[in-house]
């Protein structure tokens, strides 16, 4: 049987969101796969590389695509799907080529990354296997089905990590992160200093930032996202566009957030005037974000960033995976850290995590186990 790759056209938006919803049921928490809007935008609007697999005698059986957006140098990989009657032949890896090849030959991108699920290693080994490296895992992350973890990956075009700036101080709750980055992925963080370490305290509750007010009007948010950070330089979180935002009852910070209460997930995506801002105010965003359906909420931060991250790691972020040269600035590539923090219990015992990922498994449970256990009961 010959399967034939092309590029998704209108004509296939009714038959994708079949094959989406055969795999996946109701469940399927990607817009790309269910909103016939969304996808109309990524098949026309020229920041997408889509292709869909075919068998030799017409039903489509497969998919994925690289998205994009404008002034960004990163791309995602996603919508990866192969109908259950075809998984046998490998053609999700050869999906994952062929759309990865043709996103980094336009010469525009610098990296890809996509997400796994762990419910088994399938995805993760088609990753590795496609030239994407393990970053991390970011537990809780999204509801499919039930409370899932997610793993990190991505791939480089060639010659971005030679030029990575060097990282000079993290906090210490970073060392078990990047110990992990460097056998999972082989970047040297040898020269890289910790602070002490010391007792994860949270920071005392600074006054007259709650009740904190949450606005989810998203062409408000954006408009005022947009004044408030004019320039692409003074944001940077690829492929996420914030729908609502959280600002102090005294106005000192406006926390611009995309909420997912589908995935039951939000992105802190920039804070204004700056992300250490909020320091004092964690905890009341947190209840605000709750309250609006999201109990897993996730920032990214410069890893050189060492104020805010202090910040929000003394307020129950726990860091779980690190993006090595992420972003570009002039010649140079800077790291990026993930942190999250979930309210609900996080339950990794029928999680399939593979050999690439256990570091980075041993990394946030001892990281977690810092933040939320007393210390007597982490000294070993």
């Amino acid at each position: 049987m010959t399967v034939t790759l092309a590029p998704a056209a209108l004509q296939d938006i009714a038959e994708l969101r079949q094959l989406y919803f055969e795999v996946y049921g109701h469940g399927y928490p990607v817009p790309l796969g269910s909103d016939p809007a969304v996808m109309r935008e990524l098949i026309t609007g020229g920041h997408a590389h889509w292709l869909t697999a075919r068998t030799d005698d017409g039903p489509l059986i497969g998919s994925a695509a690289v998205q994009t957006e404008p002034g960004s140098r990163i791309g995602k990989l996603v919508g990866l799907v192969v109908h259950p009657s075809h998984r046998t032949g490998g053609l999700a890896s050869r999906l994952t080529a062929a759309v990865c090849d043709e996103a980094f030959a336009t010469g525009r991108l610098d990296s890809v990354y996509t997400t796994a699920r762990v419910v088994t290693e399938g995805p993760q080994r088609i990753a590795v296997r496609n030239g994407f490296r393990p970053l991390g895992l970011l537990p809780n992350a999204v509801e499919v089905e039930g409370c899932e973890t997610l793993a990190l990956f991505a791939r480089y075009a060639d010659g971005v990590l030679e030029r990575r700036a060097p990282v000079r101080r993290v906090p210490a709750q970073l060392t078990g992160l990047l110990a992990a980055a460097e056998q999972a992925v082989g970047i040297d963080y040898g020269a890289t200093l910790t602070d002490p370490a010391g007792p994860v305290a949270p920071r005392p509750v600074t006054p007259g930032a709650e009740p904190i007010e949450l606005i989810a009007a998203p062409s408000f948010v954006r408009r005022r996202f947009h004044d408030r950070f004019p320039g692409t330089d003074d944001r940077f979180f690829p492929l996420h566009a914030p729908n609502a935002v959280l600002v102090a009852h005294d106005g000192r910070f406006e926390a611009y957030a995309e909420l997912d209460p589908v995935a039951a997930s939000c992105a802190l995506i920039a804070v204004h005037p700056r992300p250490a801002a909020v320091d004092g105010a964690l905890e009341a965003l947190m209840n605000a974000v709750t309250r609006a359906g999201a109990d897993y909420v996730e920032t990214l931060l410069p890893l050189t960033d060492t104020t805010a991250l202090e910040v929000f790691l003394a307020a129950g972020f726990v860091p779980g995976a690190v993006y090595p040269a992420m972003r570009r600035i002039g010649d140079r590539f800077h790291d990026h850290v993930v942190l999250s923090r979930t309210s609900r219990q996080i339950d990794f015992r029928r999680a399939a995590v593979s050999p690439l990922l256990q570091p980075y498994l041993s990394a946030y449970l001892t990281a977690w186990s810092a933040t939320y256990l007393p210390l007597h009961e982490v000294v070993r």
